[in-house]
């Protein structure tokens, strides 16, 4: 039996320009991860998850849980990585044995919150499969692999952000200049060391659950007809994740603080904020952290100065409803 996982990640810096030819820095948490479990069996099956299954207590179950994973499961996500990884296959002139087998999946992380819920359950299956067919894909394109299968099979706007910091593992600094893209179809991707890491907390709020073709609503049309508000933030952006990746190597917090905050700011000045994602923020803020979005809203992430001020964020995001955890890098 092979057992793979997928972890949720965090956007520190740069995001959103992993879209648009920019650069980020994001890391993966074991607090929450998908899991998957794959073993030969006499036909191919994909079982059902809780989340897969439309069986719910009451019609308060029902809404709740619709809120917090959405209307799909892991089923369509595992089966359109199977079929991408097949025509990669093709592609590439290799031979899959012909050997069924059955995967099972589960996950607990928070689903359209912006931490790579989608991606982790699809990067942990890919393991699982490149493990079962012995396949040596190497971590780019495994990542790229992963996007695909949302974009190109499942038609979800992405980016590469999520997909590389888990395939990477750990912390990551990622360049996707269009120089590189071009030229070999991914970017740039360095390991930092998590020890580099300040103390840093995320924060996230069920109750704000949605999917990111939500919230990135028209940004690539504007992007394309290249509106200039758009296309500057995202140098700019791309220039906060190269500064933060200077920060973290001299261990100067409080420029990356400034700079997480001035990522988050920029973003609502493109962005239609809702409420809540500000709600969030502001709360943050007040308590003396840094904060910004973890992805494309639900959750935020920052860095603070020791147990006095964590303490004061927590009792400010308890009393508006959010959950804080100090997230626990993966290596």
């Amino acid at each position: 039996m092979i057992e793979t996982y997928g972890y949720a990640r965090a956007g520190l810096l740069g995001n959103p320009s992993d879209g648009y030819f920019g650069k980020t820095i994001a890391f993966v948490m074991s607090n929450f991860r998908a899991r998957v479990l794959l073993y030969p069996s006499a036909r191919l099956e994909i079982k059902l998850s809780k989340a897969d299954l439309p069986v719910f207590e009451n019609l308060d179950d029902l809404y709740r849980t619709t809120r917090w994973r959405g209307y799909y499961g892991g089923i369509r996500i595992i089966q359109a990585l199977i079929v991408r990884l097949i025509e990669y296959c093709r592609e590439k002139g290799i031979d899959l044995e012909n050997r069924n087998f059955t995967l099972e999946y589960e996950s607990s992380v928070p689903q359209r919150l912006g931490l790579g819920g989608s991606s982790a359950i699809i990067t942990a299956s890919l393991r699982a499969l490149c493990q079962y067919y012995d396949l040596d894909i190497p971590l780019p394109i495994q990542a790229n692999l992963v996007l695909e299968t949302e974009t190109r099979e499942l038609n979800v706007p992405a980016g590469l952000q999520d997909r590389v910091v888990q395939a990477y593992q750990g912390l990551v600094y990622m360049d996707f200049s269009r120089s590189l893209m071009d030229a070999r179809g991914y970017g740039e991707y360095e390991s930092l060391d998590p020890a580099l890491m300040p103390n840093v907390y995320v924060a996230y709020r069920t109750s704000l659950s949605e999917g990111t073709e939500v919230f990135h609503g028209n940004l690539g049309e504007r992007w394309r007809r290249g509106d200039p508000p758009v296309v500057e933030a995202m140098k700019t952006w791309a220039g906060y994740a190269a500064e933060g990746r200077e920060c973290l190597l001299r261990r100067d917090y409080q420029r990356l603080g400034e700079l997480i905050d001035a990522n988050f700011d920029l973003r609502a000045r493109i962005y239609q904020i809702d409420q809540g994602n500000l709600e969030m923020v502001h709360a943050a803020r007040k308590a003396g952290a840094s904060a910004n979005f973890a992805g494309s809203g639900g959750a935020i992430v920052g860095t603070y100065t020791g147990d006095a001020m964590l303490t004061r964020l927590t009792d400010y995001m308890k009393a508006i409803g959010v959950a804080v955890i100090q997230p626990k890098i993966v290596a």
